[in-house]
């Protein structure tokens, strides 16, 4: 039934003590207060934290939940309480059907066993019959492309390698509920599009819920986000442009820095749009424009302006070269302001990083540069393939 709740989380808590010692004895007191059956102490005590706080959410057959948050958020520790791997302190959680986790990158394998061992190990954990995976070893093998290791002791694979088995598993076993924790982050560009699309024709028949910090994974596969922080959850619902949004916000820039040879200085760095300056907001597909004021030694003759934009993931999305345009601008010997349209901003919506250099014409000296000099934020909610070249219409003023 596609509209089948594969997995229900009511209000699903978790604690940690800080302190080693006394998480042993609070340990010892509640396996003794849940033996005597007295009431469960919820509250914290000394040294004590909730990892995960008050999460609920519901997941249907069909439907991909992104779980994204900073470091120490309890994504994790809510994906192993998902897994039955510890218990939580409070809440109820309900799965449906077989479940297929990969939380850890060797994904529950036994090192001293082959590849092709671990593969009927880990398939009778999911509950197959030995003539079962019989049926579907060619397949795991083959999706994995480890045939020349599938013999070979775990121990000698690489992340990368436990990562291709891990996942052709719990792929090829087609479970009901599919756990993920950063498993993509390892492996080939080949691979992990060929994990994309095996969690695609899953996603037909499962639920899967996907943690990463990579918000281009989550933006391309998941239909749903929870945005979680400090173990409480921040954002969740289909908006999953706005989760990611505010998963950026938990992160400054970084620091402008300055290179270059110093024959040159830019002295001010301004967005234009609708009217509009001195902005670093605008929202998607608007136009803007750049105001850079620069002054350039005056043994530099003709210099060349280059814009770089990066992702908050400082993956580069855009760039404009006067060079390509044949623009190239006559040093004045006073301060100039250089000002470029930029037309439609198409990128996806989110953070992004602007780094502004002055260049000569003829070997593309650098004779400055200004790392992170702007941060831009997009508001939006269609995701995209950001271009690879923006042209502009360049200007100049003295």
């Amino acid at each position: 039934m596609a509209d089948e709740v594969l997995v229900k989380v009511n209000n699903v808590s978790k604690k940690f003590c800080r302190d080693l010692k006394r998480s042993l004895w609070y340990g010892v007191q509640d396996i003794m207060s849940e033996v005597a059956a007295r009431k469960y102490e919820h509250q914290l005590r000394k040294d004590e934290f909730w990892s995960v706080n008050d999460i609920s959410f519901e997941l249907r057959r069909g439907e991909c939940l992104g779980l994204i948050g900073p470091n120490g958020a309890g994504k994790s520790t809510l994906l192993k309480i998902l897994n039955g791997l510890i218990k939580p302190d409070k809440g109820r959680i309900e799965l449906q059907g077989r479940i297929g986790a990969l939380i850890e990158l060797s994904a529950g394998f036994n090192s001293i066993l082959t590849g092709r061992e671990n593969i009927y190990s880990r398939g009778a954990v999911l509950g197959f019959t030995k003539a079962q995976i019989d049926k579907k070893l060619d397949a795991i093998i083959d999706f994995s492309e480890l045939e020349d290791f599938i013999d070979t002791p775990v121990v000698n694979y690489s992340s990368g390698m436990k990562v291709r088995l891990g996942f052709a598993v719990a792929a090829q076993m087609e479970p009901d509920v599919l756990l993920l924790d950063e498993v993509l982050a390892v492996g080939d560009v080949g691979f992990r599009a060929k994990c994309f699309n095996s969690i695609y024709r899953m996603m037909e028949n499962a639920a899967v819920v996907l943690v990463s910090h990579s918000m281009p994974q989550i933006a391309r596969v998941c239909s749903d986000i929870l945005v979680m922080d400090h173990g409480k959850s921040v954002f969740q619902g289909r908006d999953v442009a706005t989760g990611i949004n505010q998963f950026y916000s938990y992160f400054e820039s970084e620091e402008v820095l300055i290179s270059g040879s110093g024959e040159a200085t830019i002295h001010s760095i301004d967005l234009e749009s609708n009217g509009k300056m001195e902005i670093d907001t605008i929202n998607y597909l608007d136009k803007a424009s750049m105001h850079i004021e620069v002054s350039v030694d005056p043994k530099i003759e003709i210099f060349d302006v280059v814009i770089n934009i990066v992702s908050q993931e400082l993956q580069p999305v855009a760039y404009c070269n006067s060079y390509f345009n044949q623009t190239h601008f006559t040093n004045s010997n006073t301060k100039m302001k250089i000002s470029v349209d930029l037309g439609k901003i198409n990128l996806s919506p989110g953070f992004y990083l602007i780094t502004v250099a002055i260049t000569t014409k003829d070997n593309g000296k650098i004779l400055c540069r200004y790392n992170n000099a702007f941060k831009l934020q997009v508001n939006g909610n269609h995701f995209c393939a950001a271009p690879t070249q923006i042209y502009g219409n360049w200007t100049v003023k003295t």
